[in-house]
């Protein structure tokens, strides 16, 4: 399958998963979102489920292109931008595709497949910051008590709750960032590294609002 065909492909599974969720979603569906045939899409993948098993494997793999390369000039800062990646939605259909997402998530106790790229991705996003982490303490930026693991391990918990609670009762994303913000600076940071006044102006250009 050439690149074009999965770029295609994998679009059209986005846009109609945001259309119609993961329950109501069917292979017509996906080739009516995709420039390619019915038949294309049933040559390629046998099944529903096999083309979403592809599709969870196109997100890791576009997910970690994405974030080999966090902007910033210190390890804090890349860190803050990584919360700012993973927490602020990157199009109107955002909110449709968390949903559908979710939806799946709560197939994986059920499905070893979906369980296993689920688990694939969690270890990516653990990863990815346990190693901002790392490179902040041989800074000198964080506590010598900062253990990368421990503290990965609770932001990807945070992380995914957050998606969570903003699909079941619309608790927008972007509230929990601040205080992930404020995280970051004021806990992870030894207090006379710590930003405060960019945590104020973030509170105030974004805060929790409730």
């Amino acid at each position: 399958m050439s690149d074009e065909t999965i770029d295609d492909l994998m679009e059209a599974t986005y846009c109609a998963l945001c259309k119609h969720g993961y329950a109501e979603v069917t292979m017509q569906d996906i080739a009516a979102e995709s420039t390619k045939s019915k038949g294309t899409l049933h040559y390629h993948f046998d099944s529903k489920q096999d083309l979403l098993e592809s599709f969870l494997e196109f997100l890791l793999d576009r997910f970690e292109e994405r974030t080999e390369t966090v902007p910033g000039e210190t390890p804090a800062e890349r860190l803050h931008e990584f919360t700012d990646e993973l927490l602020t939605p990157s199009d109107d259909s955002a909110e449709e595709f968390r949903t559908a997402i979710l939806e799946i998530k709560a197939q994986s106790p059920y499905n070893e497949a979906y369980r296993e790229r689920l688990r694939e991705f969690d270890r990516a996003l653990r990863e990815r910051i346990a190693t901002l982490v790392a490179d902040g303490l041989k800074a000198g930026e964080f506590h010598d008590d900062v253990e990368p693991e421990a503290t990965a391990d609770f932001l990807v918990t945070l992380f995914h709750g957050a998606q969570t609670r903003a699909t079941a009762v619309d608790r927008p994303p972007e509230r929990t960032r601040q205080y992930v913000h404020m995280y970051i600076d004021e806990t992870l940071r030894p207090e006379k590294a710590g930003s405060r006044d960019s945590v104020s102006t973030r509170v105030e250009h974004g805060g929790d609002g409730e």
